[in-house]
């Protein structure tokens, strides 16, 4: 799956930063992608991040409190539930089911309390990694393991049928989004991770994302050119006054997508950009199709409230395969300040608008999986373990 809407980012610079060790002022990972396709920079704030003048290193400050630096003057980059971390080389989604016993569920509480611990012991070993990992709690554990109110809109991924084809849901109490520069990082997070996690989850799912050239995805159209920008990303991705006890956290979904490359391959480049509703080459948005008509990709993930007013979601997709075994996809990954937008994004591609004309994409990307997941505020992890 790709596209403006559903598929895309990438990003890099650096802010000056003079916070505490858990202070992460990389920028937001659709910065460079941002640069790239529009030429724009943008730097956002992540929950407990303020926002600092633009440089092109991470300095540390000799004042600022901290003793953790390196030869080369870098913080240590880490902020665990940043949803808007740079877009990196590498990254693992790994989706986990918890066991239904007291045991399981204090093993959780006590890991997911001392995740920037364990990110902190990954993460040093390389300050220029931008090693960053985000967790998500499903909905059937949501109780048991935060025992705090549950979001409003928090509630198992709903399968969605559409005349042609369906969006699947499956199981996954916990998610991991976990991201770095550099593919050895994820891969030994992830080892102390359910190393320390043991027999309290059983793995549903994991997959091992990369970046393809200029944040292509493997359809080979560029990936992310709509998400949100500057101002509007805590405003798209973060539950606020709407919802004071979930405030400061996101809603996200992921999909798994593998491609019949050949057939798509098979298509002229001019029908494979009528299908996206971009140019393959520069990333130019087509206009949209007539009210009535087949509806392009771009115009299915476009998505407006009753007052005309238009929610966007932040996307962090990451293409995954393997030549060898035939394997072509794509990980869709979606933050929301509100469920109801991916829901209705969703709706819109596998039934379609108006019904029956679905997303032409669908018929050369099918999904395999699908979950929905709340990323509480970092505070409400650190007192995951306090009761």
């Amino acid at each position: 799956m790709n596209s403006s809407r559903a598929f895309k980012i990438l990003s890099r610079p650096s802010l000056s930063c003079s916070v505490s060790v858990r202070c992460i002022s990389t920028p937001s990972r659709e910065a460079t992608q941002s640069a790239l396709i529009h030429g724009q920079r943008r730097y956002s704030k992540a929950q407990t991040i303020s926002r600092r003048t633009s440089h092109q290193r991470l300095r540390y400050k000799p004042n600022s409190g901290v003793n953790m630096s390196t030869r080369s003057g870098h913080r240590v980059p880490i902020e665990p539930q940043r949803v808007d971390a740079p877009l990196t080389q590498a990254a693992t989604f790994l989706v986990v089911t918890v066991a239904d016993t007291p045991e399981a569920t204090s093993t959780v509480r006590s890991v997911l309390s001392d995740i920037d611990g364990l990110a902190k012991n990954v993460a040093i070993r390389d300050l220029s990694a931008a090693f960053a990992c985000t967790v998500g709690i499903g909905s059937e554990v949501w109780d048991r393991v935060t025992r705090t109110p549950r979001p409003a809109e928090l509630h198992p991924f709903r399968a969605i049928h559409g005349q042609t084809h369906t969006a699947v849901a499956t199981p996954g109490d916990l998610l991991f989004h976990i991201r770095a520069e550099r593919r050895d990082l994820c891969f030994e997070f992830e080892r102390q991770l359910l190393d320390a996690l043991g027999d309290a989850v059983a793995v549903v799912d994991e997959t091992v994302g990369f970046r393809y050239f200029d944040v292509r995805d493997l359809l080979g159209f560029v990936d992310g050119t709509a998400n949100p920008v500057g101002p509007a990303v805590p405003a798209s991705v973060l539950v606020a006054e709407e919802d004071t006890s979930a405030a400061g956290g996101s809603y996200v979904v992921v999909q798994k997508y593998v491609h019949d490359v050949k057939a798509w391959n098979g298509l002229t480049t001019e029908q494979q950009e009528a299908i996206i509703g971009r140019k393959k080459l520069d990333n130019v948005e087509l206009d949209d199709a007539a009210a009535g008509q087949q509806q392009s990709h771009k115009s299915l993930a476009t998505i407006e409230d009753e007052n005309g007013d238009e929610h966007d979601i932040l996307r962090d997709n990451m293409p995954f395969g393997s030549p060898g075994s035939g394997q072509f996809g794509t990980y869709f990954i979606g933050y929301s300040r509100r469920l109801w937008v991916i829901e209705k994004m969703l709706e819109r591609m596998f039934i379609g608008d108006p019904p029956g004309l679905h997303d032409r994409i669908l018929d050369f990307s099918t999904p395999l999986t699908g979950t929905a997941f709340f990323v509480p505020s970092s505070d409400v992890l650190q007192r995951l373990d306090a009761d």
